[in-house]
């Protein structure tokens, strides 16, 4: 991945454009029959929250990456499930139509190939919502000419090398209700990281990122080769019918944001952006 001068990876995921919950402009989009949906209206309580996590969107790219990179060149990589799809027989995307959705995605993403000089890089996320073998991100990964592998334009992992730091990118990680159990899945994805590359003798990962959690969590502790950090990163969704069914999350507000991966005299260093919306306001009885 790096040419010598990029230092910085700026990691974000779960964007689920297309759903009513996931992230959308002010503007909204157009569909296929030429109807707009999802524009910012001032009574329409949806919208308002949609409009703060786009406000969010604005500033992570206009301020935190700037600042976090200190205006260096960076790297992009959005580790999946960057549209929403059309699953479990759900009210809540815009549109079954996927294509719409990529195209959706494609209104949101373009802006950042400029801003990262095309080193964008797409990473496969949950089949219900990206399609089959992740048919619609790789038509998006087209659309956006993504750094290609294997003749394609979107990938399930990615091994990126930053300086001597070898890096792991994934989507999927455990899920667990329990906040006693945050790190469980992180501390054994560590621990599998190190029993799999030393049992084949391949080089040691120094950070392993994933997503799918809609939370951000980190874990980071020595090895032989460094310091060795497991993240998971925030999301850009808000709080779905789904999740209000989950036993234990009903209280939980994702959070929404992204984090830049840095190096620097030779070692990963992370800064996470994390945004939370209020709890729901209180009913006087």
């Amino acid at each position: 991945m790096s040419d010598g001068r990029v230092l910085n990876i700026v990691d974000f995921s779960d964007t689920h454009i297309g759903c009513k919950f996931g992230l959308c402009p002010p503007e909204g989009f157009v569909l296929d029959e030429g109807v707009r949906v999802g524009a910012y209206t001032a009574d329409d309580p949806l919208a308002v929250m949609r409009r703060t996590v786009w406000g969010w969107w604005e500033e992570f790219w206009g301020d935190f990456v700037p600042r976090a990179t200190r205006g260096e060149p960076f790297a992009i990589v959005c580790n999946g499930d960057a549209m929403d799809g059309n699953h479990h027989g759900s009210s809540t995307p815009f549109t079954a139509n996927t294509h719409d959705q990529v195209l959706m995605a494609h209104q949101v993403y373009k802006p950042l190939i400029d801003i990262c000089e095309g080193r964008f890089y797409l990473i496969r996320g949950t089949q219900v919502h990206v399609g089959e073998s992740g048919r619609d991100e790789e038509a998006l990964g087209q659309m956006l000419n993504a750094v290609p592998f294997r003749g394609r334009h979107s990938r399930w992992e990615m091994r990126a090398r930053l300086g001597d730091r070898l890096l792991h990118f994934a989507h999927h990680i455990g899920t667990t209700t329990s906040p006693f159990a945050q790190s469980g899945a992180l501390q054994r994805l560590a621990v599998r990281s190190y029993v799999e590359t030393g049992r084949r003798g391949d080089p040691p990962y120094s950070l392993l990122a994933r997503a799918h959690r809609h939370s951000h969590s980190e874990i980071s502790e020595q090895a032989a080769h460094g310091k060795v950090t497991v993240l998971t990163t925030p999301a850009w969704q808000l709080k779905t019918p789904y999740v209000h069914s989950k036993d234990g999350l009903q209280m939980m507000q994702p959070e929404i944001g992204g984090v830049v991966i840095r190096l620097n005299d030779g070692e990963l260093f992370t800064r996470a952006f994390v945004k939370r919306l209020a709890p729901e306001p209180e009913e006087i009885i």
